[in-house]
């Protein structure tokens, strides 16, 4: 038991980087090229931000940046409208199939 504890905090890396599907797999929300299109520019924008130098900047435009990149965060979730589970969720819903059945 301690084991299976112990894997639920190792931690796991997500990759934010949009994944290309081919169109012939089946997909319950498929996403249209704009759709796409519109995540990737969503995504340089991050990027951008990410790299800027913060230091010079005060803390009006500190701000600012801080509500952009939470508006692009939302936009990217609704564009993706898909389900993310933990991977310490993913070993508590297996060790309890395994324990109620």
């Amino acid at each position: 038991m301690a084991a299976v504890l112990s894997l639920t905090f190792i931690p796991l890396e997500a990759n934010a980087s949009p994944k290309v599907v081919p169109s012939s797999a089946v997909d319950p929300n498929p996403v249209s090229p704009a759709e796409a299109a519109k995540a990737n520019e969503l995504l340089l924008r991050l990027n951008e931000i990410k790299t800027l130098d913060k230091s010079n900047l005060g803390s009006p435009e500190k701000k600012e940046l801080r509500k952009e990149v939470r508006s692009i965060n939302s936009e990217l979730k609704s564009i993706g409208s898909g389900v993310y589970l933990s991977g310490a969720a993913v070993i508590l819903i297996v060790v309890l199939l395994i324990v109620l059945l």
